[in-house]
């Protein structure tokens, strides 16, 4: 089964960009990217761009409207995510507890919905 494993962190709280920490925690995903490589529950996952680059885009009345920066207004912010390939949530979960990111943020996980 698939599970996504969303990551949230508040940009507030987690290291900045360019510090030691920074690098420590880029250290870490990068290892636990070969963790799951190596169990076979790996099948995607990246980092996102900042939220001021993000465009929300909906439908209303039959007419698309854009909005520059993410629809949800909360601290937490999309950083990015994994697709996990594994036998069950319980298996999921302790994986999305091992995210780097989760000892500051947050970390959703959800199936992924299969319609074949």
């Amino acid at each position: 089964m698939q599970y996504m494993a969303l990551i949230y962190g508040d940009p507030s709280v987690e290291p900045a960009y360019g510090t030691p920490e920074f690098e420590t925690m880029m250290q870490g995903y990068a290892a636990f990217s070969e963790m799951l490589k190596a169990a076979n529950a790996y099948v995607s996952g990246e980092g996102l761009q900042g939220v001021e680059t993000a465009t929300s885009v909906r439908v209303r009345g039959g007419k698309v409207e854009t909005m520059d920066g993410p629809f949800a207004e909360t601290k937490e912010q999309l950083g990015g995510y994994y697709i996990l390939d594994v036998p069950d949530l319980d298996t999921a979960l302790r994986y999305a507890a091992m995210i780097p990111s989760a000892t500051y943020g947050t970390v959703e996980v959800r199936p992924v919905m299969d319609y074949s």
